[in-house]
């Protein structure tokens, strides 16, 4: 870290083993991405209530180039156990924004919109037109929600373009509810 760890604790007597265990803690954050600039963490224990033991609330700031990740975990009975979790939330986010980073997270296609021009239901293969009046080939197996024998042109579909070696063809093809005339 760039800056110098910071905690604070407020509300209750400080504590040397709670403060090494967020020490512990926070070192471990390096693991998951390696520019944490700073990691401020704070450790209140919350206003007592006459029927409640004693509650704490922990606080988590880092700052990573480009990201801040800010963690809240509110009334724990056991600082350590609260200290714990926010830590464990902590590390997931710091892994999402490493992965967001790096480039690395999954993206969802949006599925398109077509209809099925032909179908050769003895040889299990179909085309279907697409909104741009390409016709893009589809097997049995691409098939999602439907008989593949059920099909018929003018069928509407919606499915996700992909490249296979003979080019792009329609994969996960599921069967609109309407049939397009």
């Amino acid at each position: 870290m760039q800056v110098p760890l910071q905690i604070t604790m407020r509300e209750f007597d400080r504590s040397e083993a709670l403060e090494a265990d967020i020490r512990k803690h926070a070192a471990k954050l390096e693991q998951f991405h390696p520019r944490i600039t700073s990691c401020r963490v704070a450790v209140e224990e919350a206003h007592k209530h006459h029927q409640q033991g004693r509650e704490f609330n922990v606080r988590i700031d880092l700052r990573v180039p480009g990201d801040e990740i800010v963690v809240t975990r509110d009334h724990h009975e056991d600082a350590f156990v609260a200290v714990r979790d926010a830590f464990d939330s902590a590390r997931r986010q710091l892994e999402e924004v490493a992965r967001e980073q790096r480039g690395d997270t999954k993206t969802h296609e949006v599925p398109k919109h077509g209809t099925v021009a032909r179908v050769f239901a003895e040889e299990g293969y179909g085309f279907i037109e697409t909104a741009d009046g390409r016709d893009l080939y589809f097997s049995r197996d691409n098939l999602v929600n439907q008989s593949f024998e059920r099909l018929e042109p003018g069928t509407a579909v919606q499915f996700i373009e992909e490249m296979a070696a003979e080019g792009m063809q329609a994969k996960r093809v599921s069967v609109g509810k309407h049939k397009v005339v």
